[in-house]
């Protein structure tokens, strides 16, 4: 850390505060105001449905993620392979995995999948699935639901969510007997049917082959949903009883195959999904008892609500991060295609005009940590990081140099206008819109700032359609994270960055950076190939794929992502933590499962 540089271009919080309310950035300033004044109880209360059978608080599960505007629009959408649709606003409880898989006890648990087996050369994956499985509607869940899934994906390719993860190494998938499918592949692939297991955001849903071949519409555009027909037909104890842009409400069915299987009933009789109603109105929502769980709030919101509401905790109790370190570690993506952005030396001197310990302390009041590489820093990673040190000794991600950075413009051929922005040979000014969504309101500001004060002008927002437009590259700078690896497979980082990770739908596992290396592609290519159990070739994999990455730095590392998700002990205990850590608080990644059969009701 250049301390001269960062004593000049430092600033205070209260400077800080208000830059942020100059600039119009008043949803951080509020966020960072602790006590800011609540809404009342009944702006965030759980809406009753009418027509539908009461049910007790104590008995019903309140949580709160997402939507736009404050509103759902994707809530006649339950097959979650439609690109449109989104796995983390409810079908991620209706939909069941063959295995899940929980990276903090670093343990798969099978769930409609018995048994896997690879074949000596990885090219064939026979699964054994349970002869207690069953759907909805009373139809057993058999091997050829499994090859359907995996058949029609591949078919698909990029139409479906998945589709081309599966295209690109799938020959066909064949029914052995009705608990027994073999998975052919044109190349080996060693870590398919962990990849399948749901974790975080990646895995691949099964779905019902005798309903989905009934209709006129594909797997990639079949909106399974119909309360009237019990749609969506699942094998989850959950049944759907509503779904409008104001919530989802889920009832716990009577029956369920698993209590055959030994696994547990919920104790849960209904999960209400509501839209996120902003920072003030969570708090108060969690405060007054309205709500079990939601999506992340500030850090400086929390001793708040610990006070009006002891009875309130989080992954690691009522202290600092309030949290747990997610597997989406945070970076300022650019356009790496065309723009000033597209040359690797002009990102680099963005990079040295980034203070990340600055970002921690005023956008997180210091619960984060930095990033200098696009994957969490778990013990299952951390063999990445320990191999990459006298790379990133060169290549130092994290380096704030504003002095630096001036140097690299100016051999570049940029000039400071009389504004004192930086100006490009061809006489464009420097100015960029910063693009992102609600996880990115604190640091966007934050951002915004300091750039301002290195001669770049940037502007933040929250555009509606983010999600849409980032997708397809549509940015000149955004922040966004990396849902990536989690243990010591570096594949599912690599392939951010491989070319045919490009314009996949769905927001998984895909190249957002737009960047390019035919070298890169074949070093992933080569680490797909090989077992994950071959640590050797891995770690080098990773190393020689550094040796690109770093000098081209196709994004910009900032910060780890944590998760603070307020969990409510009033109805429920049970919640995953720190001293029970059976997987990750995210009950909008493919896990919630696990939660739910692992909550018990307090009595109160």
């Amino acid at each position: 850390m250049n301390e001269q540089a960062r004593s000049s271009s430092s600033l205070n919080r209260r400077e800080f505060l208000r830059a942020a309310l100059l600039t119009g950035s008043a949803a951080l300033a509020a966020a960072a105001v602790p006590g800011a004044a609540f809404a009342s109880p009944a702006q965030v209360a759980a809406a009753q449905v009418s027509g539908l059978a009461q049910v007790p608080r104590n008995q019903t599960l309140v949580t709160v993620r997402g939507g736009t505007q404050g509103k759902f629009i994707e809530d006649q959408l339950w097959n979650p392979f439609i690109p449109t649709a989104n796995h983390q606003l409810g079908s991620q409880f209706v939909c069941e995995p063959l295995a899940f898989y929980s990276a903090y006890q670093d343990k798969l648990t099978m769930w409609l999948a018995e048994s896997f087996q690879y074949s000596p050369d990885y090219k064939t994956l026979t699964i054994k699935t349970r002869k207690e499985a069953m759907w909805s509607d009373g139809v057993p869940f058999t091997a050829d639901d499994v090859a359907y899934t995996y058949n029609t994906l591949n078919k698909l390719g990029a139409k479906a969510r998945w589709g081309v993860d599966v295209q690109q190494v799938l020959d066909q998938a064949v029914v052995v007997d009705p608990q027994t499918v073999e998975l052919h592949f044109t190349i080996p692939a060693p870590r398919f049917f962990e990849y399948s297991a749901y974790k975080y955001d990646i895995g691949i849903y099964m779905m019902p082959k005798h309903i989905f071949e009934q209709q006129s519409q594909d797997l990639a555009t079949f909106p399974h949903f119909d309360v009237a027909k019990d749609w969506p037909v699942t094998t989850s104890p959950w049944k759907v009883v509503y779904a409008a842009p104001d919530q989802k409400v889920l009832d716990l069915r009577p029956n369920w195959w698993g209590t055959a299987a030994g696994l547990p009933m919920p104790k849960v009789q209904r999960i209400v999904y509501l839209p996120d109603p902003g920072e003030q109105n969570l708090a108060q929502g969690i405060i007054s008892n309205a709500f079990d769980i939601t999506t992340g709030i500030q850090p400086t919101t929390f001793p708040t609500v610990f006070q009006q509401n002891p009875k309130v905790t989080t992954w690691a109790g009522q202290n600092a991060p309030f949290g747990y370190q997610d597997w989406w570690p945070h970076s300022l993506y650019v356009n790496t295609r065309s723009g000033p952005t597209a040359d690797a030396d002009v990102r680099w001197a963005i990079s040295k005009y980034i203070d990340r310990d600055q970002i921690v302390d005023f956008a997180w009041a210091g619960a984060a940590s930095t990033a200098a590489l696009p994957l969490p820093q778990y013990p299952g990673t951390q063999m990445f990081y320990d191999a990459s040190q006298d790379l990133l000794s060169q290549y130092d991600t994290l380096e704030f140099n504003p002095a630096k950075g001036d140097a690299i413009l100016q051999s570049k051929g940029f000039t400071r206008g009389s504004d004192g922005i930086w100006v490009a040979p061809d006489g464009t000014p420097m100015r960029f819109d910063i693009t992102s969504f609600f996880d990115f309101t604190s640091v966007g500001p934050v951002l915004v700032e300091q750039l301002k004060r290195a001669g770049i002008s940037a502007t933040y927002s929250e555009p509606p359609n983010f999600f849409d437009r980032f997708q397809v590259g549509d940015y000149t700078m955004a922040l966004f994270g990396h849902g990536g690896s989690y243990g010591p497979d570096p594949f599912y980082t690599l392939r951010l960055y491989q070319s045919s990770s490009e314009a996949i739908p769905g927001g998984h596992q895909v190249n957002f950076s737009l960047w390019q290396n035919s070298q890169y592609d074949a070093i992933v290519d080569d680490t797909y190939r090989a077992s994950p159990t071959e640590k050797d070739h891995m770690v080098q994999n990773w190393v020689n794929a550094m040796q690109i990455w770093l000098p081209q730095l196709p994004d910009i590392m900032i910060e780890q992502g944590y998760h603070r998700l307020p969990t409510n002990e009033t109805y429920w205990t049970g919640w995953p933590n720190a001293q029970n850590p059976y997987v990750n608080t995210a009950f909008f990644h493919l896990t919630p499962g696990l939660i739910v059969h692992n909550l018990q009701p307090t009595g109160a």
